[in-house]
């Protein structure tokens, strides 16, 4: 009987732990599914209106060089699902391409050299071809992903984090302790009386000492992802960025256009004079042809397709998604020292204790009267005289550490997020993973300064952006420089 008791303990504990944070786990399960998907949706929306406006703006010359376009949503979409992307360079690149693209349409009489290409996108931040509009879309998306992604990925931490601290494993103390406090009035003779309010606290302190320890760094956490939250409301959230993606990038192509000659004129100057192409000496004033074709963006003549309808139904959907963000700060708000008031939360519940007015009617754990011994604090650290339950707090429960380093380091990249910078972020279920050991980091080491890894390259341009790629590698290893020594020895044995 007493051990049928001991399980039966076990069991009503652990589905009291269970339903208590049910609030929390909900929490963040229902509102990373909405706002992954608004997130989603919203890249795609964006691209289809690019598109769109572009077809009917720019006809075939968009249609011929549309992979530039692409391969900067590929490379958005792909930062945003957790991609090692370097949004600056990457949106670098995409400016440094399209100024390539349109160079040659500008100069069709003449023919332009993969080396020469090169050179005259090295004159992108020089020249400033498209105006001021790169550096603007560079802040506000830099801005506006940092936030998304990590608003997201914050949300999927709290709900990994939040499932498995919420599944307790009590230890034999515990369970000895949950016994005496649930069952052992019904040996008594008093199947009716419940257990004192305090004394349900000592035994649950006891019993969820080391889910009281997550609390410090799960409200760090929590005031973080409020801050993030912040940033979705703010100037740079990012519907506001993409929205008009498509009329920004058509206003840099104008610029371009505009200043056609004097770019080119300075390009010819840094970087030489280029071949005529022959089918071409002969041919009209090409900027005249280029005119023609490139018109002005008139904003009354924004697609009315289906994609513009769907950019309406979104920009309700965000007005929507602005609610939510303020119902997520409610929720967030409310989910602080969860870790800590648990035991409050569950000795509340009538199914368990006679209720804290009810102070001389209860059990105490040995009869029918008052609970006399204080109250422990929260923590493992201040269970060591707990009267209830025997907790050894010179082990600390590794599990829970390897939450609590989790949360830490979701917290440095919120707040990096918060003031613009980005991380480079591992998977989010490695750092969550109850099996490792942890980030094996501390305060100090975690990583603040950019940390990225190259993108892979587009076809279009790929020999001069491998190249970029490795320039951007770290240092040549030991065994490399040893590989290269040996092959220069043995060449000059050769010869």
């Amino acid at each position: 009987m007493e051990d049928k008791l001991s399980q039966q303990s076990k069991l009503e504990f652990e589905n009291l732990v269970e339903e208590t944070s049910h609030f929390v786990r909900t929490t963040f399960v229902s509102r990373h599914k909405k706002f992954d998907e608004f997130f989603r949706e919203l890249l795609e929306n964006a691209e289809r209106s690019l598109n769109d406006m572009f077809v009917r703006t720019y006809g075939m010359l968009y249609m011929q060089n549309s992979e530039v376009f692409q391969d900067l949503f590929t490379e958005l979409k792909r930062y945003y699902t957790g991609g090692n992307v370097n949004l600056e360079e990457m949106l670098n690149d995409f400016w440094a391409r399209l100024l390539e693209r349109m160079f040659q349409l500008i100069n069709p009489q003449y023919h332009f050299t993969e080396d020469y290409l090169e050179c005259v996108s090295k004159y992108t931040d020089q020249l400033k071809p498209f105006g001021d509009v790169p550096r603007k879309l560079k802040v506000q998306v830099t801005r506006a992903f940092i936030a998304a992604r990590t608003f997201v990925q914050g949300l999927t931490v709290g709900r990994e984090v939040a499932n498995r601290v919420s599944k307790v494993s009590p230890t034999p103390g515990c369970i000895r302790a949950l016994m005496k406090m649930l069952y052992c009035p019904y040996c008594r003779g008093l199947p009716t009386v419940k257990p004192c309010n305090n004394y349900c606290l000592n035994v649950m302190k006891g019993c969820l000492a080391n889910q009281a320890d997550l609390d410090t760094e799960w409200n760090l956490f929590i005031d973080a992802m409020l801050l993030v939250a912040e940033r979705l409301e703010g100037p740079f959230n990012i519907e506001s960025v993409m929205d008009p993606i498509d009329v920004k990038i058509s206003e840099a192509i104008m610029n371009m256009q505009e200043n056609s000659m004097q770019v080119s004129a300075k390009v010819f100057q840094g970087c030489g004079q280029p071949k005529p192409a022959p089918a071409l000496r002969s041919s009209r004033s090409v900027p005249e042809n280029f005119n023609t074709r490139f018109r002005p963006y008139n904003p009354e003549e924004r697609p009315t397709t289906a994609a513009g309808t769907s950019l309406d139904r979104l920009r309700t959907i965000w007005r929507t998604m602005q609610h939510g963000v303020t119902d997520i700060k409610e929720k967030l708000k409310l989910s602080k020292k969860f870790w800590s008031t648990l035991p409050y939360t569950i000795c509340k519940d009538e199914r368990v204790t006679a209720g804290p007015s009810i102070e001389e009617d209860c059990w105490n754990g040995h009869t029918k009267a008052r609970y006399l011994p204080e109250i422990m604090n929260d923590g493992l650290t201040n269970q060591i005289n707990n009267p209830e339950v025997d907790v050894d707090i010179t082990r600390p429960d590794t599990f829970i550490r390897q939450q609590i380093m989790a949360l830490r380091v979701m917290t440095n990249k919120l707040k990096n997020a918060y003031n613009g910078n980005d991380v480079n972020f591992q998977d989010t279920s490695d750092e969550t993973s109850g099996s490792g050991s942890g980030s094996g980091c501390t305060d100090d080491i975690c990583p603040t300064e950019f940390d990225f890894f190259t993108t892979e390259a587009p076809p279009v341009d790929s020999d001069r952006r491998e190249v970029d790629a490795s320039a951007t590698q770290p240092g040549w290893s030991l065994q490399t420089l040893l590989v290269v020594f040996l092959s220069l020895v043995l060449q000059r044995q050769w010869r």
